[in-house]
C-alpha cells in the first residue's frame, strides 16, 4: 500500500528534526550540513505524505457518518472532494517517489555546434541559442557565454554558455542531441527549403573534487586569439587549447583577454565534458535494460525538427508535434516541448518502479 511506503519518509524526517536539535550535531558543521540537506530533500514528500495520511483518515471518518440522519448528506459531499484529492495526491506522490537525478539541481554548460548545412547551420545555432536565452530569462536563470566562434550573418559555429539557476539541468537535460531545421536560408536566393542540423550538448557543472585530472594527461597550448575580420584579435598569446590525452577531448577558449582566465574557463569545460562522458557511458549501460531511453545518452540521435514553412516543431522521441514554432522560438517557450518529455520519462520510471 502507498500508505506503508510513505510512513518511513515521515519517520526519517522527524528523526532528523530530533538529531538536528542535539548540541553535539550543532558543533559539527559538516554533519549538520549533511543532515540539513537530507531533511530538505525529504520535505516535499513528507508534506504530501502527511496530507495524504490526513486525507485517508478524513475519508474513514466521513464514511462512518454516511448513515447519520443529520450529517449523512454533508459527509457524502465531503467524501466526493476527499476522494478526488486522494487521487490527485497519489499521482503527485508517485512522482516524488521516483529516483532522483543527483545532477538535477546543478548549473549546466550548454554547447551548441553547427553541423550539416554550412552557413545556415551556423545561423540556426545562433537562433536556437537566443531561444534558450529567452527560456533562461523566463525562469530567472543567469547566462554567461564562455566561448563563442562566430560565422557569417551573425551565425555561431559553436557557442558554449554556463547557465546558472535552480533546476537548470533538470529542465534542459533532455535537449542533448541533433536538432534539425527545415527552412529557406538567408543565403538562399532561389527560395528553396534546405535541411540543416546543429548538435546540442547539456553538461552539468561539476566541482573540482568530483573530477580529478592528472596533469600528465593534459597537453596545454597557448596561441594568439583570432576573430572574424580582425575583430577580437589579441596581440598576446592569451588563447588556450587543452587536450585531454586519454580521451582525445579538446577544449579551446579565447574569449577572455587573460590567458589565466581562458585556461580556467577551458578547464571547467573540460571537467564538465569528462563528467558528461561518464554519464553517457552509464546511461548507455542502463538503457540496455530499457525499451526506451529518453535521456541525453546518444548525442548522434535526431531528437527534434524545426519546420519553419509549416510553423511546426516535432519531437521525435515522443511523437509530439506543435504548430506554434514561431511562438516557442521567439518567446523561449520551451516548456511546451520539455514538459511532455519529462512526463514521458516519469511514466517510464513509474513502470520500472511498479508505482
Amino acid at each position: 500500500m502507498l500508505k506503508d511506503k510513505l510512513l518511513p519518509f515521515v519517520e526519517r524526517y522527524n528523526e532528523l528534526t530530533t538529531l538536528l536539535s542535539h548540541p553535539q550535531i550543532a558543533d559539527d558543521i559538516k554533519k549538520m550540513t549533511a543532515l540539513s540537506k537530507e531533511q530538505s530533500s525529504l520535505e516535499k514528500i513528507k508534506d504530501k505524505a502527511q496530507e495524504y495520511l490526513s486525507t485517508l483518515k478524513n475519508i474513514e471518518e466521513n464514511k462512518l457518518l454516511l448513515d447519520d440522519e443529520e450529517l449523512g448528506d454533508l459527509a457524502k459531499e465531503d467524501l466526493k472532494e476527499l476522494e478526488l484529492r486522494k487521487a490527485e495526491l497519489e499521482e503527485e506522490i508517485k512522482v516524488l517517489l521516483l529516483p532522483t537525478d543527483p545532477n538535477d539541481d546543478r548549473n549546466i554548460f550548454l554547447e551548441i555546434r553547427a553541423g550539416t548545412g554550412g552557413d545556415e547551420a551556423a545561423i540556426f545555432s545562433a537562433d536556437l541559442f537566443k531561444a534558450y536565452l529567452r527560456y533562461a530569462e523566463n525562469r530567472g536563470w543567469k547566462v554567461e557565454v564562455i566561448s563563442l566562434s562566430e560565422g557569417v550573418l551573425n551565425g555561431y559555429k559553436e557557442v558554449i554558455a554556463l547557465i546558472k539557476g535552480q533546476g537548470a539541468f533538470s529542465r534542459l537535460k533532455y535537449e542533448g542531441g541533433v536538432h534539425r531545421v527545415q527552412r529557406v536560408p538567408l543565403t538562399e536566393s532561389q527560395g528553396r527549403v534546405h535541411t540543416s542540423a546543429v548538435t546540442v550538448a547539456v553538461m552539468p557543472e561539476v566541482d573540482d573534487v568530483e573530477i580529478e585530472i592528472n596533469a600528465n594527461d593534459l597537453k596545454i597550448d597557448v596561441m594568439r586569439s583570432s576573430g572574424n575580420g580582425g575583430q577580437s584579435v589579441n596581440t598576446t598569446d592569451s588563447a588556450v587549447r587543452i587536450t585531454h590525452l586519454p580521451t582525445g577531448l579538446v577544449v579551446v577558449n579565447q574569449d577572455g583577454k587573460s590567458q589565466h582566465k581562458n585556461k580556467d574557463a577551458a578547464m571547467k569545460i573540460l571537467k564538465a565534458k569528462l563528467y558528461d562522458l561518464e554519464l553517457q557511458e552509464r546511461n548507455a549501460k542502463e538503457s540496455e535494460a530499457r525499451k526506451m531511453q529518453v535521456g541525453s545518452g546518444d548525442r548522434s540521435a535526431r531528437i527534434r525538427t524545426y519546420n519553419y514553412p509549416q510553423n511546426r516543431i516535432t519531437d521525435h522521441r515522443v511523437g509530439l508535434t506543435l504548430y506554434r514554432l514561431d511562438a516557442i522560438m521567439e518567446g523561449g517557450l520551451f516548456d511546451e516541448v520539455i514538459e511532455p518529455i519529462i512526463a514521458h520519462s516519469q511514466s517510464e520510471l513509474m513502470k520500472e518502479a511498479n508505482l
